[in-house]
């Protein structure tokens, strides 16, 4: 099947992922959901921000990873129930390629196949579709920034999850020292690498350290799954999470 991509314009813009120059460009975003109503009002009320430019759409999940690919955008926006591949799988195939690349899911399933399969596929964000329009553009923006995002509904079933299927939490087994531990629980709290940096009062060349070899130690690739690390072993509270 040959896929039909509804493109947008505006891809003049050269993709920088230096967290220093987050704040001095605009956001690129693609926007991916197979009812094309939903898909086209969050496509024109995004692009209506100053600082945003929806540079893509998707039908499904086979497009959503073409489009990504092509376009490269800072952020994804993608629906988990759609044909030819849910955006579950997408997420996958696309932090694999793209491991900087920020995925947000945006769904109305908050059943436990979802939670936990979602964030350890290594989306940034979990979001219900029935949240509010300024709500939607302030997470985009957090998880631009480095930050980790969910609803407060599904942040609670997931730590329900998380103390049911993991009885040795708080037990460290993973050979981290205690400053990699001490970075691990900040990152959890949703502190980029300056913030750390200057709670720790370390050089940020020493956070990003610590972060490759956090990464290293637990065989994880991303922020999302750190979240999920350190919420499995009690070293963050639910209500230290950004």
């Amino acid at each position: 099947m040959v896929a039909q991509v509804e493109e947008l314009t505006n891809l003049q813009k050269s993709m920088n992922w230096s967290a220093g120059e987050h704040t001095l460009q605009q956001v690129r975003i693609v926007v991916a959901d197979d009812q094309r109503l939903f898909r086209e009002s969050i496509a024109g009320m995004l692009d209506l921000e100053a600082t945003f430019s929806v540079v893509g759409v998707a039908s499904n999940g086979l497009e959503a990873v073409e489009v990504a690919r092509r376009l490269q955008p800072h952020v994804l926006l993608i629906d988990i129930k759609m044909p030819h591949m849910d955006g579950i799988a997408a997420t996958r195939h696309i932090k694999s390629e793209f491991p900087e690349m920020r995925v947000i899911l945006l769904t109305t399933f908050t059943t436990d196949e979802f939670l936990l399969e979602g964030l350890s596929a290594g989306a940034s964000g979990y979001l219900l579709k029935d949240m509010s329009a300024a709500g939607l553009v302030s997470a985009i923006r957090a998880v631009y920034n480095g930050e980790q995002v969910t609803a407060p509904d599904i942040t609670n079933r997931m730590m329900q999850l998380l103390g049911r299927q993991n009885p040795d939490k708080g037990l460290l087994s993973d050979g981290l020292s205690s400053r990699e531990t001490e970075t691990l629980k900040l990152i959890a709290r949703g502190m980029i690498a300056k913030e750390i940096a200057h709670a720790l009062e370390i050089s940020e060349k020493t956070v990003r350290n610590h972060i490759s070899s956090i990464y290293r130690k637990l065989d994880i690739y991303d922020r999302s799954q750190m979240v999920i690390y350190a919420m499995k072993k009690g070293l963050v509270d639910i209500h230290e999470t950004r």
